[in-house]
């Protein structure tokens, strides 16, 4: 009998050291889904595939649901675009610096009193740009030259004033009596897609994303304002910044910040073409369990259509690979090789399906993040 206790209990000790948890890991490394497909799908056509569990995720356009979204539907944000105000040099009210600075500010003040998508910013760099902390006293002064006092010269002319919009969002911020035609016009409205921006500048090309700046906001302010200067030696001086940021041509962050600071200041010290805002674009996901997707993670300027997205994102139902249903708004109109083509949002997103870098860009800013698990010591070596 004591031998049969003895044996019971060595038996019991055994299957206690052996024990194990039965709970998944939340988060598995490396995951990856084994099947993705990418569909064109139209905006009304996405709503309910989203809704009925058999599209995981709309990338790059805006689902039309009938009614209200869905619990089970979750949106992220990231950049969609920036809105313009450019002055016509030609317009008898464009006559001298101070008469184009009224007419910027007549706009952007109308714009600013108006609700709606955008969001008033009279400043290049915006907050979901991973340097703005650098330039925030900039754009709070570029907002009060721009938005100051109404009681100045700009109310003379907003009776006369003519504007062209180019698209539904511009012609919702101006009242009716201001819209003109293409060729008659003192100021111009327009967007510029925050995607177009970066995708435009960038190279994919075995494997490589970059380059690294284009991700940055003085290069945002670059791209969509150079081609206003009139003044050649400060075209000089711009150009002359540019390289050197392109080339790390500083000496630490410090200088490298101030020069930053220094070309979008230059960019933004006139009127003739300003930047009064953004939008915010909005990708939709199923996150209903089990038919839904977790862990994602997105780009802050690509939304959905990055490779960080591609990376990260996990069906529900399956704790490792799995069947990932993706819809893209717009079909594929690029050529599908790596040298000259995959430059389309559908490419795009193909792409970095298929590319599989070791580093994919941070999600706000210009570094670099690991596509896979590195050998990093647990302490520090002595």
């Amino acid at each position: 009998m004591a031998r049969r206790s003895l044996l019971i209990a060595a038996m019991t000790s055994i299957a206690i050291t052996v024990a194990r948890s039965g709970h998944e890991l939340p988060v598995y490394p490396s995951y990856y889904p084994h099947e993705i497909e990418i569909t064109t799908v139209a905006s009304e056509r996405a709503a309910d595939l989203l809704r009925d569990g058999k599209m995981h995720a709309y990338v790059g356009g805006t689902p039309r649901f009938a009614g209200a979204i869905p619990e089970t539907i979750t949106a992220v944000e990231s950049r969609g675009s920036f809105v313009i105000v450019r002055v016509n040099p030609a317009s008898p009210l464009a006559k001298d610096e101070a008469s184009i600075c009224a007419l910027t500010r007549a706009v952007i003040r109308e714009i600013g009193g108006k609700a709606g998508e955008l969001i008033l910013h009279p400043y290049p760099v915006t907050p979901l740009h991973g340097d703005f902390l650098n330039h925030v006293d900039l754009a709070a002064a570029a907002k009060a030259r721009l938005l100051g006092s109404p009681t100045d010269a700009t109310g003379a002319i907003v009776g006369e004033l003519k504007v062209r919009t180019v698209g539904a969002l511009a012609r919702s911020l101006v009242r009716a009596e201001w819209q003109a035609g293409d060729s008659d016009w003192d100021v111009a409205i327009n967007e510029v897609s925050a995607d177009d921006l970066v995708a435009s500048a960038s190279v994919a090309l075995n494997g490589w994303l970059g380059p690294r700046w284009v991700r940055t906001g003085w290069f945002a302010a670059y791209r969509l304002l150079v081609d206003a200067i009139v003044d050649p030696a400060r075209l000089r001086r711009i150009e002359s910044d540019v390289a050197r940021l392109r080339a790390g041509d500083y000496e630490g962050s410090v200088e490298r910040i101030n020069l930053e600071r220094d070309l979008v200041g230059a960019l933004v010290g006139g009127c003739r073409k300003t930047v009064a805002g953004y939008t915010v674009k909005r990708e939709y996901f199923n996150s209903e369990f089990s038919a839904g997707i977790e862990n994602i993670a997105y780009d802050a300027h690509e939304g959905f259509n990055s490779p960080m997205f591609i990376r990260t994102v996990k069906l529900k139902d399956f704790p490792w690979n799995g069947w990932l249903a993706l819809g893209v708004d717009g079909r594929a109109q690029a050529a599908w090789n790596p040298i000259a083509g995959f430059t389309d949002p559908f490419g795009r997103l193909m792409w970095f399906a298929l590319g599989d870098p070791a580093a994919v860009p941070s999600p706000y800013d210009e570094n670099w993040v690991f596509n896979r698990i590195s050998d990093v010591a647990s302490k520090p070596r002595r």
